[in-house]
């Protein structure tokens, strides 16, 4: 049959790929070249177009036929040779026999092969679907003549399976050039190219989507293109088409499940429902146990099974789709049971994701919720990068699913949607099913040890307790929660605990947020810390991210503006190089940044801050409730929403609206306020309050009406204390101001935006005395300590007494380069110069240098906080000195701030 040695035609739709055919162009420079791929891989077309390109006489063998025993196949080579002009005389003879060959033959051929013959022009043999021959002897044979024909013979093979050849000797010698199934996979700009051959004209994503359905596999991409030319929307069928019902199922069940022997065809049936399988999950769903042969086997053939390593395989994408397809009509029904048996083998074997997979897809809620709640995974549907595909699994969890586990489940979803009608009473009912009919959970004796298997869903119930008081501003619920969990970390696997860090983290964060509402910062401070310092990765970056932000928010409410800001950028990147869904942040940085900028008179910066946190933004665990609400996320709780109202309040003091300033901070303390009201107030949310009722009623000529208000400052918070001296100040009651002062006790735990106003009322105390001496010392005191924070709005609430004052020596010099209040009556130094107009706008990056310089921070300092080199703040730094026409850092923050750039 001539056409076995026909060079096989190329369609016009044929695309030329030129990295494989340089590939190929190394065949003349090593004996052996082995194409490799599976079933419809392109092999042939792609070795077919290379020879024809040649240039040269190629002899083509396509070894098709049935059993071609040795002497057969040689019988064909030769005949292969001659036709393609390889001069082989008569006297190499053919064989006789067709079951085997003569050696002399061979040696005959090999010596003719590496004579002078072919000097110059060496053959070069293709042997198409080599697959085919699966006699031991012919393989051996082939070595033995292309060993012996030296440089005279170029052989090329193509196959679907591995040819017998000893292939690791050439491949040790340098011998052998190998394409196999990836290199032959099309990308996505040649399958764009494909398509367009096949007359259709489609978005880029139309086409990465088929390379990715179809992993690149050649025939899938060319009959996938026949059919979409035939349909009236290509685009719309290429993205919907139904693989089970296709010509590619036709060429797949045909060219690989029906050639399979019908035990191996029910194996790849069955593990068609598994994303990934190994010997012994394979056994699992057949009752077999031999499938670990079998499956190597079906990889070595290249029957679109393929190795993971560590003995784990996967089927092809596009076969695993029509697989499924095909199996509910073989075996209809069998799939859930599949799904069951994969489930429990997983979860046996400790894979937990697959294993909630499996038992969601075989509809066993039950055992499904068990598997995540026994594991101790129940927070990883709050953090972690499973957290939405979690999420997104247990809302198809039918409310028929009964027990301790789906209630937990259930009260862990609707907790992290905010939801605090539903997920408390999932919760309750949880805790009545783990205690039993003998009363509440936490209502046990104290170290009475939990029994059976109910210790990790009494931890994971603990941990949701927690996480319900923390919504619901509860900080003795949260304790007695802890408190439990604490007598089980002794009973549960150590293991468990060392797997699911992110329970711990969560634990200690939760907890934190509770003792920060109730006012006891150095014992949230001492949790949340423990929280930042515990193991770091993905499954903990939102607790850590969390915990920073509280402690940023306990700096900022003790007066340490610096320190505030540093944790709050610490908990804005401790989520981003994870790459987690969503935004970085939970809002509660944004809002102590914007504190800090109102802190530094930086009024614009502090309501773009809080435009930010104001936004809702579908993040793991974000302040705000997500549009899709298969995304979990941790609302706004109690403390978030005081941070909120008090930094609105002080913003819009500043900007001079003390009535919206006043409803915004009463607002916050109101019943209804929150979701549900809080079982404890916050002593800090009630003194901010106080303090903004006062700020209105004085700006409205009440003295009376504020010193009443102040009445409600609690005395043990520091920052309030000294407001309120302030305004007792201000009411023109100095002894009552000074008396709060004398009787304050910091013990250091309060910073500069302390110690600055209290500085401040004790140099207005002293103007207000006659007495300059003490006026000017105290306003230095205060200069001091604001000058590295850059604490500017204390300056402006202090009035208009203060600018003669900051006029004088050596007030002037502490003064110099950084007060620039916005008042009119203290001018800024130098402001009386006129203020030249900016040379170039400054670039965004340029301004987020120029506010970190404002700050006194170093170069290397400023290239740390924005993740850049040094180089690249020193480019930045020169740019911004050349387009404020300035030489010198203070001299370009005095110019920004005359320009309102800061």
């Amino acid at each position: 049959m001539r056409t076995r040695y026909a060079i096989p035609p190329r369609p016009v739709t044929f695309l030329r790929r030129e990295r494989l055919t340089r590939h190929l162009d190394r065949a003349l420079t090593t004996p052996l070249t082995i194409v490799n791929g599976a079933a419809g891989a392109g092999k042939t077309l792609l070795v077919a177009d290379w020879a024809a390109g040649l240039g040269r006489p190629v002899a083509w063998f396509t070894t098709d036929a049935e059993e071609l025993r040795p002497g057969v196949f040689w019988a064909y080579v030769l005949q292969a040779l001659r036709a393609a002009g390889v001069p082989v005389p008569a006297a190499v003879g053919s064989p006789a026999d067709p079951g085997r060959v003569d050696e002399a033959l061979l040696n005959r051929l090999a010596a003719e092969l590496s004579g002078p013959m072919t000097a110059g022009r060496p053959a070069v043999l293709v042997l198409d679907e080599f697959d085919r021959v699966a006699a031991p002897d012919t393989a051996a044979q082939l070595d033995f003549v292309l060993r012996h024909a030296g440089p005279g013979l170029h052989l090329v093979v193509a196959s679907r399976t591995e040819p017998l050849l000893p292939l690791h000797r050439y491949r040790a010698a340098g011998e052998l050039t190998e394409i196999r199934d990836a290199e032959l996979a099309f990308t996505a700009r040649e399958a764009g190219e494909l398509l367009g051959r096949h007359g259709l004209s489609l978005p880029a994503a139309v086409a990465d989507a088929l390379v990715d359905r179809t992993r690149g596999w050649a025939a899938g991409l060319r009959l996938c293109a026949l059919a979409a030319r035939e349909s009236p929307d290509p685009e719309t069928y290429l993205k919907e088409f139904e693989a089970g019902q296709s010509t590619v199922a036709d060429f797949l069940l045909a060219e690989v499940l029906d050639i399979q022997p019908s035990d191996t065809q029910d194996l790849l049936l069955r593990v068609s429902v598994l994303e990934r399988f190994c010997p012994g999950l394979a056994n699992a769903l057949t009752g077999r146990s031999d499938a670990g042969a079998v499956l190597a086997s079906l990889h070595h053939r290249n029957a679109f099974v393929q190795h993971l390593g560590h003995s784990w395989y996967r089927l092809h994408p596009l076969f695993g789709e029509i697989l499924r397809a095909h199996l509910e009509v073989r075996r209809p029904g069998l799939a859930p049971e599949l799904h069951r048996r994969a489930a429990r083998w997983l979860k046996a074997a400790g894979f937990l994701p697959e294993t909630l997979v499996h038992g969601a897809a075989a509809g066993d809620w039950e055992f499904t919720a068990d598997a995540l709640v026994g594991d101790l995974a129940v927070g990883q549907l709050f953090t972690g990068l499973r957290s939405a595909g979690l999420g997104d699994l247990f809302s198809r969890m039918p409310s028929g699913a009964t027990g301790p586990a789906p209630e937990l489940v259930r009260a862990a979803r609707d907790l992290a949607r905010g939801d605090l009608e539903r997920g408390p009473v999932h919760l309750e009912r949880a805790g009545k099913l783990l205690a039993g009919d003998a009363g509440d959970v936490l209502g046990r004796e104290g170290g009475e040890s939990p029994e059976g298997d109910r210790e990790a869903a009494l931890l994971c119930w603990a941990l949701l307790e927690v996480f319900a008081a923390r919504l619901t501003g509860a900080p003795a619920r949260a304790e007695r929660a802890v408190r439990l969990a604490g007598e089980l970390r002794g009973a549960v696997p150590a293991g468990l605990l060392d797997r699911h860090p992110e329970l711990t983290a969560l634990l200690l964060a939760h907890l934190g947020s509770t003792r920060l509402w109730a006012g006891r910062f150095e014992d949230a401070r001492t949790v949340l810390t423990a929280a930042v310092a515990g193991p770091g990765g993905a499954s903990t970056a939102l607790p850590r991210e969390d915990a920073l932000a509280q402690l940023a928010l306990i700096d900022q409410l003790n007066g340490w503006p610096g320190r505030a800001e540093h944790k709050a950028s610490q908990a804005l990147a401790e989520t981003a190089r994870y790459s987690l869904p969503g935004p970085p942040g939970t809002g509660l940085e944004r809002l102590v940044l914007a504190a800090v900028a109102v802190d530094r008179d930086e009024l614009d910066r502090a309501r773009e801050l809080l435009d930010e946190a104001a936004t809702p933004a579908p993040a793991a665990h974000g302040p705000h409730a997500p549009a899709d609400p298969c995304v979990p996320c941790v609302p706004a709780d109690p403390v978030v929403r005081a941070a909120r109202a008090v930094v609105t309040a002080r913003l819009l003091l500043a900007r001079g609206e003390p009535h919206a300033a006043l409803r915004a901070a009463v607002g916050a303390t109101r019943p209804d306020a929150t979701a549900a009201a809080a079982e404890a107030s916050s002593p800090w949310l009630r003194g901010h309050a106080a303090l903004v009722t006062a700020a209105a009623h004085l700006a409205g000529g009440r003295p009376d009406a504020a010193a009443e208000a102040l009445r409600e400052v609690p005395l043990d918070q520091p920052a309030c204390v000294v407001e309120a001296a302030r305004m007792q100040l201000a009411a023109g009651r100095p002894d009552a101001a000074a008396g709060l002062l004398d009787a304050l006790r910091c013990a250091g735990r309060t910073g500069p935006g302390v110690s600055v106003r209290a500085a401040l009322v004790r140099a207005r105390s002293g103007h207000l005395a006659g007495d300059p001496a003490t006026a000017r010392r105290w306003l230095a005191v205060a200069l001091r300590g604001a000058r590295h924070e850059h604490l500017r709005r204390p300056f402006v609430e202090a009035g208009p007494w203060i600018g003669p004052l900051l006029d004088t020596d050596p007030l002037r010099g502490l003064a110099a380069g950084w007060l620039v209040t916005g008042s009119a009556d203290v001018p800024p130094p130098g402001a009386e110069e006129p203020v030249k107009e900016l040379v170039e706008e400054l670039s965004g990056r340029e301004r987020d240098v120029l506010r970190r310089l404002a700050r006194m921070m170093t170069t290397e300092e400023i290239a740390a906080d924005l993740y850049v080199s040094v180089n690249t703040v020193k480019t930045h730094l020169r740019n911004i000195y050349r387009k404020l026409d300035v030489n010198r850092r203070a001299d370009a923050v005095r110019r920004a701030r005359a320009l309102r750039l800061l």
